[in-house]
């Protein structure tokens, strides 16, 4: 008798354990799909920033920002059925790039991390939040990024930052600062 209750507990924590190791692989098949998604993003943008650049200067490449990276981003959604933006504490796009309150939380806690010394390139977070996967990869200021983003920017790409975002904040920055984040979210 006491040989089946063991056997029938061991049986019965099974059931219960199963569950939750499904949630963990399915929470795990979820990040590798959105660091993909961020991944594909990044690989498709850069380059066409990076031709822009070298084809009509600085200044060109700022309608690749500003046109590209939300087609970008729609595509991947029509794709795979994620939502992706990019989202900043110093936006420039005030109409895609504004974070919601759960977006504003976690860049506030990337900016807390980095200031502890975390580096931005392999910084993440994600959590299920009213029944959506959400997942957001910090962005930090690379190279290319100087052109527009920095303190001291020149005076035609100042022009064109003015024509296309007159509300723009996304300056300042140094080199390796976060300046936003890649955010994406899916349905469970």
């Amino acid at each position: 008798m006491r040989r089946k209750l063991v056997s029938i507990t061991f049986f019965a924590v099974s059931l219960l354990a199963f569950p939750l190791a499904q949630a963990d692989i399915d929470k795990a098949q979820l990040k590798k799909e959105a660091v993909n998604i961020v991944k594909k993003f990044g690989g498709t943008l850069k380059p066409e920033l990076k031709q822009a650049i070298k084809t009509g200067g600085p200044a060109h490449a700022i309608s690749v920002c500003s046109e590209r990276a939300p087609a970008i981003a729609k595509s991947l959604h029509n794709e795979t059925g994620w939502y992706v933006k990019r989202v900043s504490l110093k936006a420039r796009n005030q109409q895609t790039a504004i974070p919601d309150a759960w977006e504003r939380k976690v860049l506030e806690q990337f900016d807390q991390r980095q200031a502890k010394g975390e580096s931005a390139e392999k910084m993440a977070f994600a959590e299920v939040v009213d029944g959506k996967y959400r997942f957001m990869k910090a962005q930090g200021v690379e190279p290319v990024c100087m052109n527009c983003h920095a303190a001291d920017i020149k005076p035609e790409i100042e022009a064109v930052l003015k024509e296309k975002y007159p509300q723009d904040m996304a300056r300042g920055y140094t080199l390796g600062q976060i300046r936003g984040a890649f955010s994406l979210a899916r349905g469970l």
